[in-house]
């Protein structure tokens, strides 16, 4: 989208069509108006398609009229994830340093009595503006600048809580390292931490969690967020005054898109790892964000249950765990991974497809597929991992929301 275009979009004929278009196909309906002078309608068809998306990531927020890019859509937060950011973060006034289309921003400003947006996209500025007048968000203010330069035209304690979600592309490559991205939230760490006693840094999923205490030396605490079980991002909550020599608290928060069935769990020091002698019939995979952030220990303890080894985080007890955080299964044979073996094992249940599964394990779902001809299912599994001694072994198990017979469709 172009500044020109979104000035037409504006306009109450142009925003009438793409309600009454709603349910078309974009490309369709790019081809059909295409050459028209009098309708943009590539930028359009690019709303069409954003909606139809913005419903599933943004509940709530896709229900009023509000106008999207792209690229700004699949960057921003899903909506769930940033209201439950914005339950931990209260005060006067805060600031939001990579505003994007101000999804993060929306639901900060109900808990701030004043919001400033940054945003060094001009023409995000700009759709940020009219979803903050749609939504009525009075209380927050528009600055288009780079983060760090707006951040330094405030005085020092200015705000409650500084959030910053980097820019984790470059020339369409995905970036993960926190000083990789922009802004660099760790040459600018001090600088944060002057003008806040609070920092809030949004980083990638796939960010690896163990030395950030040297690169963020006010790191307080770290919260891995998964929404319907996808790890979405982690939380790094920076507080001034943090000794560097502190370690810093892990905590799992696992969401559902619904609001209900939500879990938290929090590190505690001392808890091991209980292996299982003997897997038990029931067979258990912690939820994404429990196992990134290190505690499925805890979640173990908790729930009464085991590992199966020393190496991965899929647990056994004797019975199903109501309310667990994860997928549960019923066990029903193992057995130790060689392929004449194996393949005589498959013939033995009766398995001709299943969802593959493996941790710890050197062959990949895709090679293993293809090598025993296996198609998909969605009531079978086989987790290839290892048992308690170490050795190469294959778990099959059945969902326990179908019988024991019945296949994927």
């Amino acid at each position: 989208m172009t500044e020109d275009e979104l000035d037409r979009l504006l306009r109450p004929e142009v925003m009438e069509e793409i309600r009454r278009s709603a349910d078309e196909d974009p490309s369709a309906f790019a081809m059909r108006h295409s050459g028209r002078d009098d309708l943009p309608a590539r930028a359009i068809a690019e709303q069409i398609a954003c909606r139809k998306k913005a419903a599933k990531k943004l509940l709530e927020l896709s229900r009023h009229e509000l106008l999207y890019t792209s690229r700004a859509l699949e960057q921003a937060s899903a909506e769930r994830v940033a209201a439950y950011r914005a339950t931990l973060m209260r005060g006067e006034r805060a600031i939001d340093l990579s505003g994007g289309l101000g999804i993060d921003s929306c639901f900060l400003a109900r808990s701030f009595r004043h919001m400033d947006f940054v945003e060094r996209d001009p023409l995000l500025c700009r759709l940020a503006s009219h979803t903050m007048q749609v939504l009525e968000r009075k209380n927050v203010a528009i600055h288009c600048g780079e983060g760090f330069a707006v951040l330094d035209s405030f005085p020092s304690g200015t705000f409650d809580w500084i959030f910053v979600d980097p820019d984790r592309r470059e020339a369409g490559r995905r970036k993960v390292g926190l000083s990789e991205c922009s802004p660099n939230v760790v040459s600018g760490h001090d600088a944060l931490l002057q003008k806040a006693p609070r920092v809030c840094i949004k980083a990638s999923p796939a960010l690896e969690l163990s030395g950030l205490k040297r690169e963020l030396p006010s790191l307080e605490l770290i919260i891995v967020v998964s929404l319907d079980r996808q790890c979405r991002e982690s939380m790094l909550m920076l507080r001034r005054g943090t000794a560097q020599e502190n370690g810093q608290e892990r905590k799992a928060v696992c969401l559902q898109s619904s609001g209900v069935g939500e879990y938290e769990v929090s590190s505690r020091g001392g808890v091991q790892r209980r292996i299982a002698a003997e897997p038990g019939p029931c067979f258990f995979e912690p939820d994404p964000a429990i196992i990134k952030a290190g505690l499925s220990a805890e979640v173990a303890e908790e729930f009464g249950l085991k590992f199966l080894n020393h190496s991965v985080d899929y647990l056994t007890g004797v019975r199903t765990a109501e309310e667990f955080p994860g997928r549960t299964f019923r066990l029903i044979a193992s057995t130790p991974y060689k392929p004449k073996l194996f393949r005589l094992f498959l013939k033995e249940h009766q398995i001709h497809g299943a969802s593959i599964q493996r941790r710890d394990f050197p062959l990949s779902p895709e090679d293993l597929r293809k090598l025993y001809r296996l198609k998909e299912s969605s009531s079978r599994f086989l987790f290839f991992t290892r048992n308690a001694l170490g050795e190469a072994t294959v778990f099959f198990c059945l969902s326990p929301l179908r019988p024991e017979g019945e296949e994927a469709p």
